[in-house]
């Protein structure tokens, strides 16, 4: 198996160049580099030459942390959002919430993914993971008709002049443990934190309509039930619109948010508080005020969603945004007194790439930029390309919205790969196992144990909660626990044990998840 690299452009003169490449040698860290005239960038790919058996299977990782990334059969197909007429992926932006304004689907294969891909043979593991994404998101294509991965370095209108790396890579056969371990030590990644994290989310019971009652009645029922130092996190509703960061919304929170962060230290807990720092809906002040401070196409700010009243993004070159969400993220922690942002729509950020800059180093630069802002501080970070966020934040989501139901409603089912779904959540926790403990703790989304305002059946619960709590760094819920029978804070205290389990192993042919704790060994059906 070797690699075939090429690099097509137009120098100064707008004469095209070609060069191309082969790599024989495809074990451990490979880096392609050519030595480019100046010029523009207008193509940078590779070719591996690579079969998939029947009873194997691949797994391409999604654009972002919400995007549906199973494993896949070599048959089988990814699908965008073509099949939905125009007019409506026009209204509701349909298509901006993952990759497709970008990525032609099935013109180069009928499957792709993003950063890195496996192609798994039972307990064994091929592993084919960029180590850099700055140069561009390395874009993996598995294309059946040929048997072959086409590899597509993101970086279309480049400006160029000698040395360019075209692709950094990491090559690696062997069992899950090692291959992941390997490319994160050769990384250079670590998570920048190994504590895990219990508590509460006010999102999957009360969705935006919170205020100062439901939430005081909330914390009382989590003292009877936490322990010291969880996270009590107030999510999306508490803000005038959103975009709108600098109050609360005072009809709901006359108090403000000082007096929440206060109360929740007063319990015993972490402070948390939702954000979506990179955009604003179109009824926000700062959208209504500020339309300059946009990213503008054809004249008019890029909508990057139908969230709220549609929402915009920011444009991260403009220094008045900069100035504006320095002040947010030092009012959030240094006057209110927050201690964890739930950092969200992260993505918003970086549509496009400049001729300077591409879309993934505009992210990196994102996320670094908030890393700043919010010093030692906690964050978890949601929506956001998955790269892109190792070593930078604290927590990391990595599925989409857990729904109330197994699969959302029918209508949801046609439209994009970052819907909200507990099944596609499920889902995305084991295939992208592999990243907690490593780039960051992983966010699995919340677990439910309540029977009031939740579709989902005893055994479904059941699953998530402990698939969470083996696999997540991260264990949260909705529920108000002043609620609970003793049987149900008797299930909550056995399922917040597997937080502490050791030695967690997914088998996905045997159907079971094994793990050690307290001394004795367990055994979990899938």
């Amino acid at each position: 198996m070797g690699l075939f690299w090429h690099v097509e452009g137009v120098d100064e003169h707008e004469q095209p160049f070609h060069q191309r490449g082969y790599v024989s040698e495809l074990k451990g860290a490979v880096h392609v580099k050519a030595d480019l005239p100046k010029g523009r960038i207008k193509k940078v790919y590779a070719e591996i030459p690579i079969g998939i058996k029947e009873n194997e299977r691949i797994f391409l990782n999604g654009y972002q942390t919400w995007t549906y990334s199973p494993e896949y059969k070599r048959n089988e197909k990814v699908r965008g959002v073509n099949h939905l007429p125009l007019f409506l992926i026009n209204q509701f932006s349909l298509d901006r919430y993952g990759d497709y304004h970008f990525v032609d689907y099935h013109k180069e294969g009928n499957l792709h993914g993003f950063s890195w891909c496996y192609i798994r043979d039972k307990e064994q593991y091929r592993l084919i993971a960029s180590l850099d994404e700055l140069p561009g998101y390395t874009i993996f294509y598995y294309r059946r008709k040929t048997r072959g991965l086409k590899l597509v370095r993101d970086c279309e209108g480049i400006m160029c002049e000698g040395s360019y790396p075209l692709f950094d890579l990491y090559f690696a056969t062997g069992s899950e443990k090692e291959v992941f371990d390997g490319w994160f030590n050769e990384m250079g990644v670590k998570p920048r934190t190994n504590e895990k994290i219990a508590g509460y989310s006010s999102w999957y019971n009360h969705y935006q309509n919170i205020n100062e009652e439901i939430i005081k009645k909330d914390l009382e029922g989590c003292k009877g039930l936490f322990q010291e130092g969880d996270l009590f996190q107030i999510d999306d509703g508490w803000e005038p619109y959103v975009g709108d960061w600098l109050m609360a919304d005072l009809k709901k929170f006359p108090g403000g948010m000082k007096q929440q962060a206060d109360a929740i230290h007063e319990a015993g807990f972490k402070a948390g508080i939702w954000l979506a720092p990179f955009v604003a809906e179109t009824n926000s002040y700062i959208y209504q005020n500020h339309p300059d401070w946009f990213i503008q196409v054809d004249g008019k700010p890029w909508k990057d969603g139908c969230n709220w009243s549609g929402f915009c993004s920011l444009d991260l070159d403009h220094p008045e945004v900069i100035a504006y969400l320095e002040k947010v993220f030092h009012q959030v922690f240094d006057e209110w007194g927050f201690d964890l942002v739930k950092l969200d729509f992260l993505y918003g950020i970086a549509p496009f790439g400049t001729s300077k800059e591409t879309r993934a180093a505009r992210m990196y630069r994102a996320m670094e930029l908030l890393r700043k802002w919010c010093g030692d501080h906690l964050i978890l970070g949601c929506g956001v390309p998955v790269m892109s966020a190792f070593g930078l934040v604290d927590y990391c989501r990595i599925s989409c919205d857990v729904t109330l139901d197994w699969d959302d409603k029918p209508h949801m089912r046609i439209i994009h790969r970052e819907r909200p779904s507990t099944k596609q959540a499920i889902t995305n926790i084991l295939t992208r196992r592999g990243l907690n403990g490593r780039a960051y703790l992983s966010d699995p989304d919340v677990f439910f144990l309540r029977d009031e305002n939740c579709e989902l059946t005893e055994a479904q619960k059941d699953h998530l909660a402990k698939l969470d709590a083996l696999l997540g760094g991260v264990w949260l819920m909705s529920d108000n626990p002043s609620e609970y029978s003793e049987e149900k804070r008797k299930r909550y205290y056995d399922y917040r044990k597997l937080m502490e389990a050791e030695d967690v192993e997914v088998h996905e042919d045997s159907g079971v998840i094994s793990y050690n704790l307290e001394g004795e060994h367990y055994i979990l059906y899938l």
